[in-house]
């Protein structure tokens, strides 16, 4: 039984209009926002007419980040013309339609493979390869016992893996334009092996898919990364570049057929081929990421990627996150960097083994974590659930941890005094449809959260 709507905030048979760019928004400024809004009941989902009577989602008041300024409406004013049901590659590519910014809504029907050439056809990591590049050539050449581990790979077989790589690139990142929504439809809706790259535009809804397996056929290996080196992919799932108003809604992520631990490793490292889930980064902003499921993934949600990004990030990357499912989840559930980020009423179910931290705390990040669960087996310290990246405050409140009420801030300062955190990050959320009880969040959680859900 899913939640009634007492409890959940995505139903709805209502309309809503977005207000004009130009009309006044209720913004939380650089420094300070309001305060956060009581336990309180769910408004329902807003939704947009259309011709033929199709309504399609539009992002509720209030709704996190991506409601300020004029809201999120993604295709929501598409005609008739602009609305297509897609099944394959090429039908998708067709309707993202180049960055022309007429609205519109692609509604993905079954299982789109990103690995497929014009015509449809599979294309496996043989395909892609040019210039001579094969893996064992590969690990010949770069192998630290000769290569050494002092220098990046350099040289023919790094050049034809970079070539090979750039052939895969075309056909598995696909852009997506301004006010567009991207809506999972009928069965099981899934994009396999691609990356959704949202760069540079405005107003974008991506509701109902699942996302599995982005994988890079040709990860280049780094002797200096670390103590013992690394194999770094590309490959997000999904990507906010630069981007605004971008709501992400009730999604699965997840590496599926393909888990890290079923890869082989080779100079002593996993053979990594997947990178992250969801990246909001380079100055996107105001972003909603809600009711979505991140599931068996190493390095997962990164907002912020450079400690050096200040110019482009100070004052952008506002992302509020709510009632999400981490499962299984290594690191990174967020990790932040410079942005105001509102973390609440999120569930996450930690791994027995491997398990990292759950919330980064980067440079100039001003990260606010309330009402969250975190359920935690016997192995794992609940200090470890923070992780200082050379940030220096966070604020968080009321997080419970297997049911029970836990400063998990002070057992992390007193874990780890070397990383020690101020509480106060000078901003309190007031963007927030309701707040549940973090008692109730896993069950809460668990019913409503990810593709199929909505």
């Amino acid at each position: 039984m899913r939640p009634n709507d007492r409890t959940t905030a995505h139903r709805s048979t209502g309309r809503e209009r977005r207000p004009g760019r130009a009309a006044a928004a209720v913004l939380c400024g650089a420094a300070l926002c309001c305060s956060a809004p009581a336990l309180s009941a769910a408004p329902a989902l807003a939704a947009a007419a259309h011709p033929g009577d199709a309504a399609w989602p539009v992002l509720p008041a209030r709704d996190g980040w991506a409601s300020a300024g004029g809201g999120t409406t993604g295709g929501a004013d598409a005609d008739a013309a602009h609305v297509f049901t897609v099944r394959t590659r090429g039908e998708l590519v067709r309707a993202l339609g180049d960055g022309d910014p007429t609205p519109r809504v692609i509604r993905v029907a079954g299982t789109i493979d990103a690995n497929t050439d014009d015509r449809g056809r599979p294309l496996d990591c043989a395909d892609y390869a040019t210039d001579g590049y094969s893996r064992e050539g590969y690990l010949k050449a770069y192998d630290p016992a000769t290569w050494g581990r002092e220098e990046l790979p350099s040289g023919p077989m790094e050049e034809a893996r970079a070539a090979s790589a750039a052939r895969q690139a075309e056909r598995v990142k696909l852009s997506v334009g301004p006010n567009t929504t991207i809506l999972g439809t009928g069965r099981n809706p899934r994009l396999l092996g691609g990356t959704l790259q949202i760069k540079g535009v405005d107003n974008v809804v991506v509701r109902e898919l699942t996302f599995e397996d982005a994988y890079d056929c040709f990860p280049q290996w780094d002797p200096t990364d670390g103590a013992d080196g690394a194999w770094n992919s590309e490959y997000d799932n999904l990507v906010v570049h630069g981007s605004t108003h971008v709501w992400v809604d009730h999604n699965t992520f997840t590496d599926g057929r393909r888990p890290d631990s079923g890869q082989p490793h080779y100079f002593g490292q996993l053979f990594q081929q997947h990178d992250g889930e969801l990246d909001v980064v380079r100055g996107a902003d105001l972003v909603t990421v809600s009711w979505n499921v991140f599931a068996d993934h190493d390095k997962t949600v990164l907002i912020g990627n450079s400690d050096s990004a200040g110019d482009t990030d100070r004052g952008r990357l506002r992302v509020t996150m709510h009632h999400n499912l981490f499962r299984d989840i290594v690191e990174r559930a967020p990790r932040v960097r410079f942005g105001q980020v509102d973390v609440y009423n999120n569930h996450h179910v930690v791994p027995a083994s491997g398990y990292a931290y759950s919330w980064g705390v980067g440079v100039e990040s001003r990260l606010y974590v309330e009402a969250n669960a975190v359920t935690l087996p016997t192995p794992v310290d609940p200090a470890q659930v923070i992780k200082g990246w050379k940030g220096t405050v966070l604020t968080e409140r009321n997080n419970r941890v297997n049911g029970s009420l836990t400063d998990l801030l002070g057992l992390h300062n007193a874990a780890v005094p070397e990383e020690e955190l101020g509480d106060d990050v000078g901003w309190r959320p007031v963007l927030r449809t309701r707040v549940d009880h973090p008692r109730l969040v896993p069950h809460i959680v668990e019913e409503g959260a990810g593709a199929g859900r909505g």
